[in-house]
C-alpha cells in the first residue's frame, strides 16, 4: 500500500505557480507547442503529473493536493467572463447560442452511441457504457462522482467509480491537448482572422506594452477584486434560494448569471461608478484566475488509476476522440458559420466533448491571445457547457442506466 503525502492548500497554490512557469519555458522553446495553441498550463500540468506518477511508481508515494483555492479560481474567473457580458452581445448570441445548444445535445447522443457500441464489441461489463460515455467525459469529474455509486449499484460494478474517474481523467488531458490544433487547422486552412478591436477578455497582449498594459493600475485592479467579490458573495446567497426552486446550479454558473444581471444594470443606474467590465485589470485577473485553476486541475491528476484499466479504456477513448475531432471539423464549424469565431467554438467544444469547461475556456483563450478577440465565443459556450448540456446529460445517463 502506497504512503500517501499531503501538500497543503499553501503550497499548492504556489506550485500551480511554478508548473505554470515552467509550461510557459517548454512552450517558449518548443514550436510545436506554440503553433498548436497548448496553454501553458496544460504542459507544465501535464509534466507535474507525469511526475506524481513517477513518484507513485518509483517510490511508492501518492501525492495528494489540497484544491480548496482552485474552487475559488473558478468562482473568479466565470463572475469575470459574467461582468464582460452585455445584453447586445447576448441578443446577437441568441441564435449562436441555440445552435450551439443544439449541436451539444447531439453529440450527447453520439457520444453514448459510441460507448455502447465499444463496450458491447469489446465485451466489457454491462453497465460500464455510461462511464466511457457522457458521465465521464461531458460529465466529467463532478457528474461521474454523483452517479458512479448508482451505476455501481445498479449493474453491480465495484470499480465504477476508478473507471469513471479514469475516463474523466484521461479525457481532460486529450481536451487540452487537441482544442488548440484543431482551431489552427481551421484559422489556417480557411485563413481567417478577428475582426474585433476590443481588446481581449481574458488575459493582456503578449508583448505587455502599449496602451492596454498602461491601463492596469493597483486602484483599478483593487476595484475589479472588489466588484468581483462583491458578486460573489451575492451568488452565495443566492445559492440556496435557487435550490428552493428545485434547480440544481453549480455555484460557478450562479456568479455567472449575476455578474450578467449587475453589469447589464448597475451603470446604468449609476454612471458615476466605476466599473471593470472589459477593462485590463478584470482581463489580467481572469486570465491569471484561469492559469492557475488549470495547472492545479492538471498538475493534482491522479495518473496511476489508468494503469490498472488495460488498453480498453484507451481503445474508447481513442475512438471518441476521433468521433468528437471529426465532428468539431465536419459539423460544428460549418454550423456554426465557418468563420473565426466558429474557429474558436470549435477549439472550445473540445472542452465540452471530453473535458471541462474551464478546459475549453483555456484552449480559447490560448487560440484569442494568438489570432484576436472573439466575445461572442465566452458568452454563449460557459452558458451551454455549465447549465444547459449539464440538464440533457441528467436525462440521458438516467436512460442509459434504466
Amino acid at each position: 500500500m502506497p504512503a500517501t503525502f499531503q501538500v497543503s492548500g499553501f503550497i499548492t497554490f504556489t506550485l500551480a505557480i511554478v508548473v505554470y512557469f515552467i509550461g510557459a519555458g517548454l512552450n517558449g522553446v518548443i514550436a510545436p507547442l506554440r503553433r498548436w495553441n497548448i496553454p501553458e498550463a496544460v504542459t507544465g500540468g501535464i509534466l507535474a503529473a507525469l511526475a506524481t506518477l513517477f513518484a507513485y511508481r518509483a517510490l511508492g508515494l501518492a501525492i495528494s493536493f489540497d484544491l480548496a483555492a482552485r474552487d475559488m479560481l473558478l468562482l473568479y474567473f466565470f463572475t469575470g467572463i459574467g461582468l464582460n457580458a452585455r445584453l447586445s452581445d447576448l441578443a446577437t448570441g441568441g441564435r449562436p447560442l441555440l445552435i450551439l445548444l443544439l449541436l451539444t445535445v447531439v453529440y450527447l447522443a453520439v457520444q453514448n452511441v459510441v460507448a455502447v457500441g465499444s463496450a458491447a464489441a469489446l465485451g466489457l461489463p454491462k453497465g460500464i457504457a455510461p462511464l466511457l460515455g457522457s458521465v465521464s467525459l461531458i460529465g466529467g469529474h463532478g457528474t461521474t462522482i454523483a452517479w458512479a455509486p448508482l451505476i455501481s449499484e445498479r449493474f453491480g460494478l465495484p470499480n465504477a467509480l476508478e473507471v469513471g474517474i479514469a475516463s474523466a481523467t484521461l479525457g481532460l488531458v486529450i481536451a487540452s491537448l487537441v482544442g488548440g490544433p484543431v482551431a489552427g487547422i481551421l484559422i489556417n486552412r480557411f485563413k481567417l482572422s478577428s475582426e474585433e478591436l476590443l481588446p481581449p477578455m481574458v488575459g493582456l497582449p503578449d508583448n505587455d506594452v502599449g496602451p492596454e498594459a498602461g491601463k492596469v493600475t493597483y486602484r483599478n485592479i483593487l476595484s475589479a477584486l472588489l466588484v468581483l467579490n462583491v458578486v460573489i458573495l451575492i451568488a452565495y446567497s443566492l445559492e440556496g434560494v435557487v435550490e428552493m426552486t428545485g434547480i440544481k446550479l453549480p455555484l460557478f454558473v450562479v456568479c455567472l448569471l449575476v455578474a450578467i444581471v449587475l453589469t447589464n444594470t448597475l451603470p446604468h443606474a449609476m454612471p458615476r461608478m466605476a466599473w471593470p467590465a472589459r477593462t485590463s485589470a478584470l482581463a489580467l485577473i481572469s486570465d491569471l484566475s484561469l492559469k492557475i485553476f488549470l495547472a492545479m486541475s492538471l498538475m493534482s491528476m491522479q495518473l496511476w488509476t489508468l494503469g490498472g484499466l488495460g488498453p480498453a479504456l484507451a481503445l474508447v477513448l481513442g475512438l471518441q476522440t476521433l468521433v468528437a475531432v471529426a465532428f468539431i471539423l465536419f459539423v460544428v464549424f460549418p454550423a456554426m458559420g465557418r468563420n473565426y469565431q466558429a474557429a474558436v467554438l470549435s477549439a472550445g467544444f473540445t472542452g465540452i466533448s471530453l473535458g471541462a469547461t474551464p478546459t475549453a475556456i483555456a484552449n480559447m483563450t490560448a487560440v484569442t491571445r494568438t489570432h484576436g478577440p472573439a466575445p461572442l465565443a465566452f458568452i454563449i459556450l460557459p452558458l451551454v457547457s455549465a447549465f444547459f448540456i449539464d440538464i440533457a446529460n441528467a436525462l440521458a445517463i438516467g436512460f442509459m442506466i434504466r
